[in-house]
């Protein structure tokens, strides 16, 4: 089987016979109901093949979609003039990167439909263009734009270079409106919906599909899709990392799939890590390691956001269809960048986000963990290695002399500075990598438990105190006894007091105690 890795053109993957997860049924839908639509998804999940196949639809190239649904759906096959812009081809990191990639593709489209001089703007021009691309084919112009919020997203952190590409884009996409009688069809595509951008503002009649039921899997594979095209794939997978099917699909199932787009749709495989799996016939991190999401990490750290609660938070509806230009709550951006994923919904509470997968999860942490230790990516597995070592074989005073050699002197790359949170984070970041039982802030009836970490043979108690004494935490553990919930457990307990001290940066002091066994 031929996988399109990288391949994002509908007539190359129908032309080259690789293999293509029908999604015309919805496309024909799309058409049929409507005429002017949004979509937000992550990166690398189909968006632009997506626009692709719309745009060989549009064409009218009937050819492409031989033994699709659509052959059977449609029946007119009509040509319509199509405008399609793909703003993914720069790195916006000049004051004229806009300009530059909005008049190239309006200068190919002014050869074939002609310029007008009295059009001295970007929106005039595009405006003209869609007006006589209708008056010279005598049929309505189909407008396909993908990563519209490319510029956007790329200036997240240049708030004066993201005003200007957002000034530029209100402009532009604002003709839409006032072109509707021009325009036959409409989609627009991107990562994030930005509540101030004016397609989303002025052109009032753009539906928004991004969490709507009937098209939570139009980009990525379902589990359906995935049994009925991929088989064969899952056999071959299985053979060459000694498991059977079902191993093999609950290993794909856990690495790849739990995305959910709305909170009762079907929930999808990434697309890109699912077939890159089945090329190379082994589990790797490759939607993750394709990209590096340093403008989320410099969110989070810009809020002092407190890691733990990026696990099972519950908001609303409107947090998460829009991205506020402040960008003072990281959520919108982790949830839209595919990040975090709806697992629940509760009709007083909200949607309930946690993390996809395990390729996300570990991405996640492993790329933040560095930043927030202020270590090197390469120093990172052997203090990883020590730590394991210390906590499986029950030994915690190696356990936090590694930490304090870990952290000792490192300095702070918060922006928003508030060290107790920082501190925690880190150290969160840090037993989550080592993959045992990790639980922070654990509710008890007298309080909460800072950090509870678990295996087979131990359980650690750990309470934390920012320049204060290692005394005082374990007191804390005590008074509150947070080790009651342990009373009937056989493993060994240890009771940790630990004092952070913000001059030295590191683990200053602890005390550990461990109780008798009838505690």
């Amino acid at each position: 089987m031929k996988y399109p890795i990288g391949i994002q053109q509908f007539e190359k993957i129908r032309k080259g016979g690789f293999v293509y997860v029908d999604k015309t049924a919805q496309v024909y839908q799309m058409a049929a109901q409507g005429s002017y639509y949004f979509l937000s998804r992550p990166r690398r999940f189909g968006k632009s093949l997506l626009v692709s196949t719309m745009e060989a639809y549009f064409s009218g190239k009937k050819e492409l979609f031989e033994g699709l649904a659509l052959e059977q759906l449609e029946t007119e096959w009509k040509s319509y003039p199509v405008l399609h812009l793909d703003l993914n081809v720069d790195a916006y990191n000049t004051p004229d990167s806009l300009d530059h990639v909005l008049n190239e593709m309006l200068s190919q489209w002014e050869t074939i439909y002609g310029s007008n001089p009295n059009e001295v703007t970007l929106a005039l021009r595009f405006k003209g263009i869609i007006r006589r691309a209708f008056e010279q084919t005598g049929e309505q112009v189909v407008v396909l734009v993908d990563e519209y919020d490319k510029p956007l997203l790329s200036t997240i952190d240049h708030k004066e270079l993201h005003d200007a590409y957002r000034d530029t884009l209100k402009g532009f996409f604002g003709v839409l409106k006032s072109q509707d009688p021009y325009i036959r069809f409409a989609f627009l595509t991107g990562v994030s919906r930005f509540s101030h951008v004016s397609i989303f503002s002025d052109l009032n009649n753009l539906e928004d599909i991004s969490m709507d039921r009937e098209y939570a899997a139009i980009c990525g594979i379902s589990e359906d899709e995935l049994q009925t095209y991929f088989g064969g794939s899952i056999e071959v997978f299985a053979q060459a990392n000694g498991m059977s099917y079902d191993e093999a699909c609950h290993t794909l199932k856990q690495q790849y799939d739990g995305y959910h787009f709305s909170k009762q749709g079907i929930g999808v495989y990434n697309p890109f890590s699912l077939l890159n799996a089945f090329k190379k016939k082994e589990i790797s991190d490759y939607w993750f390691k394709t990209g590096t999401p340093t403008f989320l990490v410099k969110l989070l750290q810009a809020a002092d956001y407190n890691l733990p609660q990026l696990k099972g938070i519950y908001v609303d509806e409107s947090t998460l269809t829009s991205v506020d230009e402040n960008h003072a709550d990281p959520i919108p951006v982790l949830f839209q960048s595919g990040y975090l994923t709806i697992s629940a919904y509760d009709t007083e509470m909200g949607y309930r986000l946690d993390f996809p997968n395990q390729e996300v999860e570990h991405g996640f942490f492993d790329f933040l963990m560095p930043l927030y230790a202020s270590i090197n990516k390469s120093e990172v597995q052997s203090y990883l290695n020590r730590l394991t070592a210390a906590v499986r074989q029950g030994r915690p005073d190696e356990l936090l002399e590694t930490l304090q050699t870990m952290l000792a002197g490192k300095p702070y790359q918060l922006a928003g500075g508030d060290k107790e949170v920082h501190f925690q984070n880190t150290l969160y970041l840090i037993f989550m990598m080592l993959g045992y039982n990790v639980q922070v802030e654990q509710a008890t009836s007298q309080g909460r438990m800072d950090v509870t970490l678990q295996t087979k043979d131990y359980v650690y108690i750990l309470e934390l105190k920012l320049d204060k004494s290692a005394e005082e935490a374990l007191q804390q553990i005590k008074d509150k006894q947070y080790a009651r919930s342990f009373q009937a457990d056989k493993r060994k307990l240890y009771l940790i007091g630990v004092n952070f001290s913000s001059q030295t940066r590191t683990v200053e002091d602890w005390v550990i105690e461990e109780p008798d066994n009838d505690r």
